[in-house]
């Protein structure tokens, strides 16, 4: 079972959640060659904790 969130659908997850995706997913592949298709996971991974963190600062900013 991959450990890769769904993309973003409008739906947030949570900054944390997100971070310990990509730790996950790092660690499966320790002293691995990566594949394409892992870097390609790599990416989504990146790019949902990249959403999940400007939403969280948003809120912070908004609130001050």
């Amino acid at each position: 079972m991959s450990p890769t969130p769904p993309a973003p659908t409008g739906v947030s997850v949570p900054a944390s959640e997100a971070n310990d995706s990509i730790r996950r997913f790092v660690r499966a592949r320790r002293d691995l060659a990566w594949t394409a298709q892992d870097m390609a996971e790599y990416a989504v991974l990146l790019e949902i904790w990249t959403v999940a963190v400007r939403a969280e600062v948003s809120e912070v900013v908004e609130a001050a």
